[in-house]
């Protein structure tokens, strides 16, 4: 009888958090759920009453242009969760990481652009891309192919 190559144990992880709404949050969320974590999409783009990190969440910022950007940052960055990025091009985030890091904030743990690079443009590809980081980091792999 050949062995399964997956587990039914659930092994505990934190929960991804996403602000805000948008086809690559909802998409997060959908991916997300399907790997067993429990998905926050935060609608509002003032960061809201829902994003309060704890150990081992995932946070994911999908709107860098949202009014309070820099305050879930800080706040993310500044919390116990194990992932913390940013959906944006290293040069769109430049302005916003110079802000920070004026302030004092450290932002060397912040993945931005967030993801793998996978090379997909849809808002499902890229929040496959996002997700399998996220799912990455909490086992403490690399990512990328196997066969290496």
């Amino acid at each position: 009888m050949r062995g399964q190559p997956w587990s039914d144990d659930r092994p505990e992880h934190g929960r991804i958090l996403v602000l805000s709404d948008n086809p690559i949050s909802r998409a997060i969320a959908s991916i997300g759920t399907a790997v067993g974590r429990d998905v926050l999409v935060e609608a509002g783009d003032d960061g809201g009453p829902g994003l309060e990190p704890r150990a081992g969440d995932a946070v994911v910022l999908c709107d860098h242009d949202a009014p309070d950007a820099p305050a879930v940052l800080r706040a993310a960055l500044a919390s116990e969760a194990s992932y913390v990025a940013m959906m944006a091009s290293r040069r769109r985030a430049a302005a916003l990481l110079d802000e920070l890091v004026e302030e004092g904030v450290d932002v060397s743990t912040l993945h931005v652009p967030a993801g793998h690079n996978l090379g997909g443009r849809g808002a499902g590809e890229i929040a496959l891309s996002v997700v399998a980081e996220i799912v990455a980091e909490g086992y403490d792999r690399p990512g990328g192919p196997m066969r290496d």
